[in-house]
């Protein structure tokens, strides 16, 4: 993990530990419309990874995973099979994207990602292409959950109304259907 992410790690500590912290909000935009320098390249500004352990019970905001550095990552080779890596304990890597909407602040997107590890080998199975597509997907504000067990949405539906009850209310149904379990 680079310095930026330890510092960002550590903001995010400050604000209230793992299940209270912080997401990246929109900040000032060099894209804003006007043509010149770094026009249409990609802004990560408002898009934060959210790690769901469902073993754990516990869902955190972890900035290295910008990066795939995030702590669940460190120090793990990632194989393409998933089947080499038969005892992984299961992570999903969530990118939530926020925006504003009428001037309010809401969940737009939402996109989970698969991740087995076993720390004891230190392996571990994801698909890079799924988690830059689904990044991506975020991005442009679409909703990618149907793949998440229903006790990961039930933790990461939590995660987020806990963080901020005003985002999650100002979201759209969609995605309250979709991270509902019952």
């Amino acid at each position: 993990m680079d310095l930026f992410d330890k510092k960002k790690n550590e903001e995010i500590k400050k604000m209230g530990g793992r299940r209270g912290g912080g997401f990246n909000i929109l900040s000032s935009d060099s894209t804003d419309g006007h043509g010149g320098y770094g026009a249409g390249t990609l802004n990560l500004n408002n898009i934060s990874p959210v790690i769901v352990d469902p073993e754990g019970g516990d869902a955190f905001v972890d900035m290295g995973a910008l990066h795939a550095r995030s702590e669940i990552e460190k120090r793990i080779k990632f194989l393409k099979n998933k089947e080499e890596v038969p005892n992984g304990r299961l992570y999903w890597l969530v990118w939530v994207t926020v925006d504003h909407r009428d001037g309010k602040p809401y969940y737009a997107g939402v996109a989970a990602c698969e991740m087995t590890v076993d720390k004891e080998i230190r392996r571990g199975y994801k698909s890079l292409p799924e988690h830059v597509n689904n990044m991506d997907r975020s991005l442009k504000r679409k909703l990618v959950v149907d793949k998440m067990d229903d006790k990961s949405k039930q933790i990461l539906a939590e995660f987020l109304q806990s963080h901020s009850e005003e985002m999650w209310k100002n979201s759209d149904e969609d995605l309250h259907q979709a991270l509902s379990t019952t």
